[in-house]
């Protein structure tokens, strides 16, 4: 069965800082680049970060780049967005999925930034 569970996702004040984790099933976790997405209320889904299998290649988005950092335990079949210098146009409902992303998704974890 494909799963993907996203955790990790709260109420931040700008500025602050947020782990995420994403545990995924084997058939999408093995052997594939994986990434986090976003999605804010109106606006297209958004590729975040995306990180090789071996974890060598890691890749971001510019409105992120220097703040995120994207890490994986292929042991755990998880995946991990590390969040820091958080902004308010940071708050969305964050996804993990593989890179190019598969047909099924998880129901995300929230992050919203506000004082």
């Amino acid at each position: 069965q494909v799963q993907l569970v996203e955790s990790g996702g709260g109420l931040v004040q700008p500025g602050g800082s947020l782990r995420l984790s994403c545990v995924a099933s084997g058939t999408i976790f093995s052997f594939n680049t994986m990434a986090w997405y976003r999605q804010a209320p109106g606006k297209e889904r958004e590729l975040v970060a995306t990180i090789s299998y071996g974890g060598v290649t890691r890749s971001y988005a510019d409105s992120v780049k220097g703040r995120f950092t994207i890490s994986r335990d292929n042991a755990k079949n998880t995946v991990y967005l590390q969040m820091n210098s958080l902004k308010p146009e940071d708050t969305a409902v964050y996804l993990c999925n593989k890179y190019p992303y598969g047909s099924a998704w998880g129901q995300g974890t929230q992050v919203t930034v506000s004082s």
